[in-house]
């Protein structure tokens, strides 16, 4: 086993070294004809940082892997070109237009905001060029907002809601939900409320707070007091994304005395060094370095590790997985970028990833993947909560809604 250690995000200069000499590798001179521009959109800046700067290397460390370290598909150079969306709509909004007009991008990858992403997405269409939605999850993305153009590589709301009901779900377990007040919380909390219907288990109070809370004294209570009295196993779930998680927090209001468990999906590492106060404690979640086993994932892990001293995270997977159906598709187009013939090329399309095998699903363009069932365990000589495999959740166990209108 890899021997790990918490180092939080890569060191900022390291990852821009290896992005600055990926970037000029895919810059050599070269007519336009000749070059394949991928404009990464996402939120360099802003409340999700810290993702963003993982989805960041998993895409440049999987165009490498892709392309044999050329960064050339079928005789094209490929060119990134970054855009920071700050994590504000109007900006990525703006930042799309700006790579798909005055840059010509072919293609475009990000962001991290579902609020961000929304935006997005009409200009994808506008322009009539693929947008790969990487990681953002809001239904909304591949539901009701969707669009032709749009394809996503991350999992949606459904899909974390999905599996972590099929962790929690049993007969009489009543739960509380506690998320984020913005698409992502509140899709996911819907997703994970129909989901568990056919567990058995019961959503008896939800709680929804600002995204930038940092005291939880007063959600924390009123979700406490809605279980208190209620029969049966109580579990307390938290759905979060970016800074001032609420699990360690919540923790130290010590729920236990209820006999309140707490309960949520899987986080990059640093969220989840609040977890290892937490053993026995069961969820879902998208990707742990140490779970997948197969070629591309031993890479990444290696070369992760060797380049900065710590394991890849869970949005880095998520970066290398749009890389790979970016590779995979231009390699099937031999090389053509238009809208309509990367629609018709990745419509159905599967594509190896770190986590292994995914399909982009026809009716939505949503990837449909592999979830994992975990039971955190705790170790002296590793800063997280180590998310033990309980078992795989394939595709065929969570029946993943078609939310288009399509």
């Amino acid at each position: 086993m890899l021997k790990t250690r918490l180092t939080g995000v890569m060191p900022h200069a390291v990852r821009l070294t290896l992005a600055a000499a990926l970037l000029a590798a895919g810059s050599v001179a070269a007519s336009a004809a000749d070059t394949l521009k991928i404009a990464h959109v996402y939120d360099k800046t802003g409340p999700l940082e810290a993702y963003a700067k993982q989805s960041s290397t998993g895409l440049m460390l999987g165009l490498e892997y892709l392309t044999g370290g050329t960064l050339e598909v079928a005789g094209k150079k490929l060119q990134v070109i970054e855009k920071d969306t700050q994590g504000k709509p109007d900006v990525g909004k703006a930042m799309l237009a700006e790579a798909f007009g005055d840059d010509d991008a072919d293609i475009a990858v990000g962001p991290v905001s579902s609020g961000v992403a929304l935006a997005m997405l009409p200009v994808a269409q506008e322009f009539g060029k693929v947008l790969v939605v990487e990681p953002a999850v809001a239904d909304s993305i591949t539901g009701a907002n969707w669009n032709r153009f749009v394809f996503r590589t991350g999992r949606n709301s459904s899909q974390d809601a999905i599996a972590n009901a099929v962790a929690l779900g049993k007969p009489g377990v009543k739960i509380a939900t506690l998320a984020q007040d913005y698409a992502f919380g509140r899709d996911g909390v819907a997703a994970f409320r129909d989901a568990l219907k056919s567990t058995g288990a019961e959503i008896v109070h939800e709680e929804y707070v600002p995204t930038d809370t940092k005291d939880f004294t007063a959600s924390g209570q009123r979700v406490f007091d809605a279980l208190k009295d209620q029969k049966g196993d109580r579990i307390v779930f938290v759905i979060w994304a970016g800074g001032n998680n609420p699990i360690g927090k919540l923790k130290a209001m010590a729920p236990e005395r209820l006999d309140i468990k707490l309960a949520s999906g899987g986080n990059i590492l640093p969220a989840m060094a609040a977890y290892k106060d937490i053993p026995g404690m069961e969820g879902a979640t998208y990707y742990y370095y140490e779970i997948p086993k197969n070629p591309m994932n031993d890479w990444l892990i290696t070369e992760h590790q060797k380049r900065f001293n710590s394991p890849p995270d869970f949005f880095t997977a998520g970066g290398f997985a749009a890389a790979s159906a970016i590779v995979t598709a231009l390699k099937a187009s031999k090389g053509k970028a238009d809208g309509e013939t990367l629609i018709k090329t990745m419509e159905g399309m599967s594509f190896d990833t770190p986590k292994g095998t995914m399909q982009f699903r026809k009716e939505d363009h949503q990837a449909l993947q592999e979830m994992y069932h975990f039971r955190i365990r705790a170790k002296d000589d590793v800063a997280w909560g180590i998310p033990d495999l309980v078992r795989v959740l394939k595709v065929e166990d969570m029946a993943v809604p078609v939310l288009n209108k399509r």
